[in-house]
This record gives structure tokens, C-alpha cells and sequence, in this order.
């Protein structure tokens, strides 16, 4: 199993109101993959900016693939997303997941 980290911040401003989206728009999409196990989204509060983890579980490379396209490592944006982050940093990380 392979867990996919991706990382995101926005102004605390716009953090509940991103949260919101990503309920709504981004883990539905994840879990509408074939492969996707499982998906969460973690918030950190530092001063006027908040940092989102999005950590999913997948069953394998093929499964990200059919999620995030043929280049793996490269972080999956929506157009939404240009309304709240403060950058779109290029990359996620995977890790084997082992219970």
C-alpha cells in the first residue's frame, strides 16, 4: 500500500472556507478512483496561515496513476484551488504504508 502526501496553505482567512471544498470537491474525487483505500485531510494553524495534509492510501503506483496522471510525484491541482492557496508547490511524497 502506498500513502500519498500532499501539502498546501492557505490565509487563515480562507481556511474553512477551503476545508469545505476539499470535502466537497477533492476527497470525493479521490475516492471515486479504483485503488483509492482511503483519504484524509489534516489542518495545522500557524499564526494567519493554515497548512493542509491531504494523505490518501492507495493500493498501488496504477492506482495513483489513474488519479493524478503518468507523472506520479507531480501534485493534482484543481481550479479552485487559485482562490485559496498561497502557492502551488510542484510535488507530493509516497511512502509504503505497512500496518
Amino acid at each position: 500500500m502506498i500513502a500519498r502526501i500532499w501539502h498546501g496553505r492557505t490565509s487563515l482567512d480562507k481556511s474553512d472556507e477551503y476545508l469545505a471544498f476539499l470535502n466537497r470537491r477533492a476527497l470525493p474525487d479521490y475516492g471515486g478512483t479504483v485503488g483509492n483505500i482511503g483519504a484524509f485531510v489534516l489542518r495545522r494553524i500557524d499564526g494567519d496561515v493554515a497548512h493542509f495534509l491531504t494523505v490518501s492510501h492507495w493500493e498501488s503506483l496504477s492506482a495513483i496513476e489513474a488519479f493524478a496522471g503518468h507523472e506520479l510525484l507531480r501534485a493534482k491541482y484543481y481550479p479552485e484551488d487559485v482562490n485559496f492557496l498561497l502557492e502551488f508547490e510542484p510535488f507530493v511524497e509516497h511512502y509504503e504504508l505497512y500496518s
